[in-house]
């Protein structure tokens, strides 16, 4: 137990060298490289390499929000959309683009920004070729290929 207050890493992994305090960490940890999945999910077909993934995963289906805003009545599912949620209140936007300085509260929002100065198009529509900025915007595309009746 005191290895984890040292720091000491007795176990060490051989495919990259990372060091671990105790053998389950390792044990777990090497399972990032097999790519073995045991644990499976009774819901659909999905399958995780660590236990409590799987348990965190299982909210999706039973619905369970166990992290609730302190400012305003709405809930979440992880800790992680509590903390972007929080954003909303307090008003940070931790991800700045390096060319305008703009900022944003998601990386996700950021890198969809910085696609306006690289002009990067990564989604394309199979039907007609067209490219675009942001999934949304050809998933709206797609919808006019099939009201318009032509197949997909």
């Amino acid at each position: 137990h005191m290895r984890i207050h040292t720091g000491e890493n007795l176990y060490q992994c051989n495919q990259c060298n990372k060091g671990f305090t105790q053998k389950h960490h390792l044990l777990s940890h090497q399972l990032t490289h097999t790519g073995e999945k045991p644990y499976h999910c009774s819901q659909c077909d999905k399958a995780f390499s660590h236990s409590n993934t799987l348990n965190v995963h299982m909210r999706t289906h039973n619905g369970v929000k166990p992290y609730q805003c302190s400012r305003c009545e709405k809930v979440f599912t992880y800790s992680s959309s509590l903390k972007t949620h929080m954003r909303t209140h307090t008003g940070e936007k931790p991800y700045q683009c390096s060319q305008c300085n703009k900022s944003f509260t998601e990386k996700s929002y950021l890198i969809s920004h910085q696609r306006t100065h690289t002009g990067e198009k990564p989604y394309h529509c199979n039907k007609c070729g067209k490219a675009f900025t942001k999934s949304k915007n050809l998933y709206t595309h797609m919808r006019r290929h099939i009201h318009s009746g032509e197949p997909i």
